[in-house]
């Protein structure tokens, strides 16, 4: 089920929401539990067995590490089975096929395995299961004796497919002792509506640019034409990934939960160190304090940062999707910020500020071509035509065809990249008299809220099938 749908829209959600608040605040948790194995069940009924299982597996862990965390070695092996038992669940459904692929080609075999689906946001409730024993491990969160407690925690609906990655020690207490407020809930309200109005307003139609053009053979591109493309998917992605986590964070605070921010405008980044600060926040503070720290993170020498760094990047990469184009990506990105950590990043802020982002924004939209396309050869051959290398005209006809007909669209999702319609509203806002604060915020906002919604209800009901890209992972 989807977020932007009628059918969660005007169906799903004022029946959750009206049965909520209903019940007895005792009984508000076992009902969001149902109705949020419901909301998975829904597309995906088998599959719902499989998180369920993680959620069994996962809580029997969390009892276990608890009772014996005073004891060294027990605790190390109960650990290392709850992290190899979650790798082996990601690895069945979501790597099988990839490795027996590559194991064929390399040894010339022919092992047959029949294409396993890949569950609905199975690396995003897998991560969530394991950050729960872990955080029971380090003492960052209580252990949770009712299986109802950590079954919410991992199946909760607005985060369940695509994130945010939810820490266990941020909502522990939430779980038992959220309050719920009406001004939280309007709160939620607004942030649902801004996350459905980039997704339907702005990501799926810079998207149809990205998809038309990426169907192209790379050779029949004009430079400027890849520009457009890739510049199209970069917007895409933001849009549709930071639109999902604002509809996830605002649903969460209706019913009373606090989430963590996932995107800081990372487009006006100005290394690809800070980029990875502001994009995907949740993941890359987990693979942080998951991985990259325990590993030893930048306390034991340059060459064993590098090293770390290396693993962390290659599983990044990885975590995105069974192809090597995503472990490229990753390792791409991990060699800049290594340059960056060695060297790089003194040059580069000696260097104009409006070049810093220059460079920051070229290596980001480069790597955003490796995410983008199913094989090294198309990506090769992209990147090509982008950087002028080859035989490919400088501007052409379809260039200009979508310059002409897409270039205000264009031009409002960049600037809606940056933080520069916030700082209007708060300049305003600091500047305006208290009768005119008032009047906006009261008469002005609902108007604008209102508005946005209309819209995008208007583009729901008009498009096709057209799932959040990051679903896949």
């Amino acid at each position: 089920m989807l977020f932007s749908s009628t059918v969660f829209l005007f169906l799903f959600l004022p029946i959750v929401l009206f049965t909520y608040f209903l019940v007895p605040r005792s009984f508000r948790n076992v009902l969001l539990l149902a109705y949020s194995l419901f909301f998975y069940a829904w597309g995906e009924p088998v599959f719902v067995l499989i998180m369920l299982g993680s959620i069994g597996l996962n809580y029997l862990f969390g009892l276990v590490v608890d009772r014996v965390r005073n004891r060294k070695r027990a605790v190390t092996w109960v650990m290392t089975a709850m992290v190899l038992s979650n790798i082996a669940i990601l690895f069945i459904f979501k790597y099988t096929n990839f490795f027996v692929e590559n194991i064929n080609a390399a040894f010339d075999l022919s092992i047959h395995v029949d294409p396993i689906p890949l569950p609905l946001g199975i690396s995003f409730y897998t991560f969530q299961a394991m950050s729960y024993v872990i955080d029971v491990y380090r003492r960052d969160g209580e252990v949770q004796k009712n299986p109802l407690n950590v079954a919410l925690y991992i199946a909760l609906f607005p985060q369940l497919v695509a994130g945010p990655i939810v820490r266990y020690q941020t909502v522990a207490d939430q779980i038992k002792h959220r309050i719920e407020t009406f001004g939280k809930f309007a709160e939620g309200v607004k942030r649902f509506i801004i996350g459905l109005a980039k997704k339907m307003l702005i990501a799926n139609n810079v998207g149809f640019i990205a998809d038309e053009i990426f169907k192209t053979p790379a050779n029949e591109l004009s430079v400027g034409m890849a520009w457009i493309g890739i510049i199209a998917y970069s917007l895409q992605i933001y849009f549709d990934f930071s639109g999902y986590s604002d509809m996830a964070i605002g649903l969460g605070k209706m019913f009373g939960f606090d989430f963590l921010e996932n995107f800081k405008y990372p487009y006006i980044s100005r290394t690809i160190s800070e980029f990875w600060r502001r994009w995907h926040i949740s993941l890359g503070s987990w693979f942080r304090d998951y991985v990259y720290i325990p590993l030893g993170g930048s306390k034991n020498g340059k060459l064993m940062t590098y090293r770390n760094l290396f693993i962390v990047w290659f599983v990044t990469g990885f975590w995105h999707g069974a192809n090597w184009t995503f472990i490229a990506w990753g390792l791409y990105f991990g060699i800049i910020i290594a340059l960056e950590k060695a060297f790089l990043e003194k040059l580069i802020f000696r260097m104009w500020r409006p070049l810093q982002h220059l460079y920051a924004l070229i290596l980001i939209i480069s790597g955003w071509v490796l995410f983008r396309a199913d094989t090294f050869t198309y990506a090769y051959s992209y990147l090509k035509v982008m950087f002028g290398f080859g035989n490919a005209p400088l501007f052409d006809e379809r260039a200009a065809f979508y310059l002409t007909n897409y270039s205000v669209l264009l031009c409002l999702a960049i600037i809606s990249a940056t933080p520069l319609f916030k700082w209007l509203i708060d300049k305003l806002q600091a500047t305006a008299s208290n009768k005119v604060y008032v009047l906006g915020n009261e008469i002005g906002a609902p108007i604008y809220y209102a508005t946005v919604l209309l819209l995008s209800i208007a583009y729901m009901v008009n498009s096709t099938f057209n799932p959040f890209i990051y679903f896949r992972f």
